[in-house]
């Protein structure tokens, strides 16, 4: 059962059902959401306000709609059987199958930890002028050190904290640009696929819909574990968790929008195409000034250390998973897959010649792992075997089912645009 990180089993208790025990759930999700406005976001978020202006904010829309139904079905997962999707993967597949699985998605974890690094990485010489390979081992060395001096409830605080930070920056930025509301409200839910413009919205989609986080949510969400035998208590916790879910991922999807609000109201505005994010720095102070400079570096670098914490977390959930255990960073099993993610994608990092493409086809390489997580959790939520009589109803069966196909049809146009 996955619960060492949190609350010994004596000390569960049913919460009170006051309006106000909502708050007592608020952390999860906005975990999550630290995992979907990472660097490799910012890149793809630039790339798309830069090269195609409002035009590609749908795919910011749709991820994050089907983010809320996919993140809110992993925790589901956590809350009914007391199992990640990993474990769940352990316990329930045939051990061929499962280790495949869970091979890919501690690939995905490392291919997410690339971009995070990297882009405090990047942060750090925006800001100090630190070059990559040591930027990277400055971020590197600060994500293990919070990773195994707090615990998980500090690491919460911390987290949110960076989450606010960077909300609060964006809406500096933005405050300092002129908008056209009336196209961006337009863009938000009309769809176009724009001439060579399938790699940018593959990349948003993988930068939104983050694997790693699937398998995240569902373990992170025990944090908040009360009773696993009583179905009034559960049902609770669903309904708690799901708020926490949808206010999270409103967050994210208001900060993301940002990003590409921003990109389209400056860069894209005077034609300037923009192939880092460095260069994107050095465009805004002439633009909006110094301090819009500043404030993009500072939020980058947040940005970059909270997502690699939890793309860390992630990684070790899932390689303890593969074991059958807990993410606890007191097991040795957790502790290897820490190091595994972080570690690979450290030294992948030094492989990458140009640091924005590595940002933008990280994301590419998650979106392209998507369709395999999607289809476990829908497997293993749908199974009465493993959910009991909290399993998928036919219509939640479908609107997962709807997800994935929609996923694997965007990677197939996009193999077909790179052919």
């Amino acid at each position: 059962m996955g619960f060492s990180i949190f609350k010994p089993l004596g000390e569960r208790h049913k919460p009170g059902l006051m309006a106000w025990e909502i708050w007592r759930y608020i952390g999860p999700g906005l975990l999550v959401t630290v995992g979907f406005i990472d660097p490799g976001n910012w890149a793809s978020n630039v790339a798309a306000g830069a090269g195609y202006g409002y035009t590609l904010l749908w795919m910011v829309t749709l991820s994050t709609a089907m983010l809320i139904v996919l993140q809110h079905n992993a925790a589901h997962l956590g809350i009914v059987t007391g199992l990640c999707l990993s474990e769940a993967s352990t316990a329930y597949l045939p051990k061929t199958l499962s280790r495949l699985v869970l091979g890919t998605a501690v690939a995905a974890a490392v291919s997410t930890a690339l971009a995070e690094l990297l882009g405090g990485a990047i942060a750090l010489g925006m800001l100090f002028h630190i070059p990559i390979p040591l930027g990277t081992f400055l971020t590197l060395g600060l994500v293990v050190w919070m990773i195994f001096s707090n615990s998980y409830q500090k690491l919460e605080k911390y987290i949110i904290g960076f989450v606010s930070l960077i909300g609060i920056c964006f809406i500096y930025e933005l405050s300092l640009v002129h908008l056209d509301w009336a196209q961006a409200a337009r863009a938000w839910v009309v769809p176009v696929f724009p001439d060579g413009a399938m790699p940018i919205i593959m990349s948003v989609l993988g930068a939104v819909v983050m694997p790693h986080n699937l398998f995240l949510h569902s373990e992170i969400i025990q944090s908040r574990q009360w009773n696993l035998k009583d179905p009034e208590v559960i049902h609770h916790q669903l309904r708690y968790e799901f708020l926490d879910t949808l206010i999270s991922m409103l967050v994210g999807w208001a900060i993301n929008s940002a990003m590409i609000l921003m990109a389209a109201a400056t860069f894209f505005r005077v034609g300037e195409a923009v192939d880092t994010l460095e260069q994107a720095k050095a465009m805004l102070e002439p633009l909006l000034g110094p301090a819009s400079a500043l404030v993009f570096a500072l939020a980058l670098l947040l940005a970059g250390v909270a997502s690699s914490l939890t793309a860390a977390m992630a990684g070790g959930g899932i390689f303890a998973g593969i074991f059958g255990e807990p993410y606890n960073t007191k097991d040795i099993h957790t502790r290897w897959g820490v190091g595994l993610t972080l570690g690979l994608a450290a030294g992948l990092i030094l492989l990458v010649g140009d640091p924005f493409k590595g940002l933008v086809y990280s994301q590419i390489a998650l979106s392209v792992q998507l369709p395999v997580t999607i289809l476990l959790q829908l497997y293993l939520t749908s199974s009465r075997k493993v959910m009991g009589s909290y399993a998928n109803t036919t219509w939640h069966t479908v609107v997962l089912a709807a997800i994935a196909l929609t996923v694997i049809a965007l990677n197939v146009a996009l193999l077909v645009s790179l052919l």
